[in-house]
């Protein structure tokens, strides 16, 4: 049983408990500043409403879902018909090779999409061996380097990779005459033009580099790797999610799409190219290709709080990534505070007086419920311990614990729920597309992420809600697998299968 499971029934007893004994201490003449307090502030029992409301808007039954999942599979045709046509853009990748396990030789990885990079070899030995050796490094990018210009920044990047270079090894082998061939993994918003090609539109997650908005990203690294004098170039432009299919694959023909739910989130699938209405001017050849969903976007259907609405409003994209605010890891702690400080506002939940971290943006991360969630003891010491050291509640209550766990799991659930939802749009975009080759078969969603990887609650509420919507029978033939840390080495995989020395191209089923 989990600890909201466990919490959820003694709440209201609890309650009753506290307000006998504060009446105790008021016919025994209680001090004059409790007096105070109680005559501005409600007692404990003012939360009991707020937290019935919560759960009731936060519940995500199955015809919210159902809803949800058609809006989602409703935005992704309209994205597909015309640029602009809905919330999802519904990018192409451009990747219409993906590895297939033949792929020999050596490939390089370049992820690109945070405070670190990290830079990775593979050595591909085709059908037999498969990856037959790899190693990876990781450097950090100093503060000044991510506000600075183009140049330092990929001139960093270009440093740190031919040092990596620089160490390889008697086990890895480039074939004579050949360039070394790098995928790179840039996780920022691109206009992507082609497999090796993409403009920057703008730079998120902190970094602020002037000079490199409207210019092609794989340029701008090819260029810095001249000055460096190393010898490689880039083969493919992917972003995470892409990657994550990508490396999912070659391992099993049956993943069709892949999601990241981590501090954000994203999803991307694999689509026939005739059914793509925006790109039939291209005249492309009939076959598969991968879909950037970027369903951070969506927004349709979804049972939003007072609490959501708020956060939203003082975020610094307003109405924008509503989904990805709903879900994800960077805002599920978030939305959890912004209940709690309600909850202290009105009654003497956390004792006499506000505790003034409460009140930070962003101080109760999502590793923090997570946490407090996996607390199984009687007196849920582990939450005392989170509420006293990051929120500054001294010698919390047995209550206040509890209240804290049911939100937590309240928003929590929803957050899962609600991304099954996402990923049933999808599959049920796909099936009706094929018209019964998606649920009539073995099919696989492989997921990346810190919030899916160390998250059981929330997994298995996304779980849950995958198998309500399915039903058992077709339930039975999704698989749901973890890929950790497949982007980087599925950019090296689609730098193989998109490598210039390739004979031929290898078309993905």
């Amino acid at each position: 049983m989990s600890a909201a499971a466990a919490i959820a029934s003694p709440i209201p007893a609890a309650i009753a408990v506290v307000q006998q004994q504060r009446r105790g201490r008021s016919r025994g003449g209680g001090s004059g500043a409790a007096a105070v307090r109680c005559s501005a502030v409600a007692p404990t029992s003012a939360i009991a409403p707020i937290l019935a409301d919560l759960r009731l808007r936060c519940a995500a039954p199955l015809p919210v879902l159902r809803r949800v999942a058609d809006a989602m599979a409703s935005g992704m045709r309209a994205g597909l018909a015309d640029d602009g046509a809905g919330e999802l853009k519904m990018i192409p990748s451009h990747v219409y090779s993906l590895p297939t396990g033949n792929e020999t030789g050596l490939f390089y990885a370049l992820d690109l999409g945070g405070t670190n990079f990290r830079v990775l070899r593979v050595q591909l030995g085709g059908k037999d061996k498969r990856i037959i050796d790899t190693e990876f490094e990781q450097v950090s990018i100093p503060r000044e380097i991510m506000h600075g210009i183009t140049e330092d920044l990929f001139d960093f990047i270009a440093s740190g990779l031919s040092r990596f270079v620089a160490t390889e090894g008697d086990k890895f082998h480039l074939p004579q005459g050949r360039k070394r061939e790098l995928g790179f993994t840039f996780s920022f918003p691109v206009n992507q033009t082609s497999i090796d090609s993409g403009i920057l539109i703008k730079w998120t997650k902190g970094f602020a580099v002037s000079g490199t908005a409207g210019k092609d990203v794989v340029a701008c690294l090819n260029a810095a790797m001249e000055r460096q004098g190393l010898d490689m170039r880039v083969s493919a432009l992917v972003n995470d999610t892409v990657g994550t299919l990508a490396g999912a694959r070659y391992w099993d023909d049956d993943v069709m799409v892949a999601v990241i739910l981590g501090t954000g989130t994203n999803a991307c699938y694999i689509q026939r190219t005739e059914a793509i209405p925006k790109l039939q001017h291209l005249k492309l050849e009939t076959g598969n290709t991968i879909i950037n969903t970027e369903w951070g976007a969506f927004s349709d259907g979804l049972p939003l709080t007072e609490f959501d609405r708020e956060m939203d409003d003082e975020s610094i994209n307003p109405g924008e990534q509503i989904f990805e605010k709903t879900i994800s890891g960077m805002y599920l702690g978030e939305i959890v505070r912004r209940v709690l400080v309600k909850m202290a506002e009105v009654s003497d939940l956390f004792g006499h007086s506000f505790p003034k971290k409460l009140a930070e943006p962003f101080v109760l991360r999502t590793p923090h419920l997570c946490a407090m969630q996996q607390d199984t003891s009687d007196n849920l010491g582990e939450v005392e311990s989170i509420l006293s050291d990051v929120i500054g509640v001294s010698q919390a209550s047995l209550l206040a614990r509890r209240v804290t766990v049911e939100v937590s799991d309240c928003i929590i659930r929803r957050g899962g729920r609600l991304a099954g939802a996402g990923i049933i749009g999808i599959l049920e975009k796909m099936e009706n597309d094929s018209r019964g080759h998606i649920f009539g078969r073995r099919t696989v969603v492989a997921m990346d992420g810190g919030l899916y990887e160390k998250y059981p609650q929330y997994r298995r509420y996304m779980k849950e809600a995958v198998a309500e919507l399915l039903g058992p029978e077709r339930s039975n033939r999704i698989a749901i697998e973890h890929t950790k840390d497949g982007s980087g080495i599925g950019a090296a995989l689609l730098a193989a299968a998109n490598s210039k020395y390739a004979a031929a191209q290898i078309s993905t089923r």
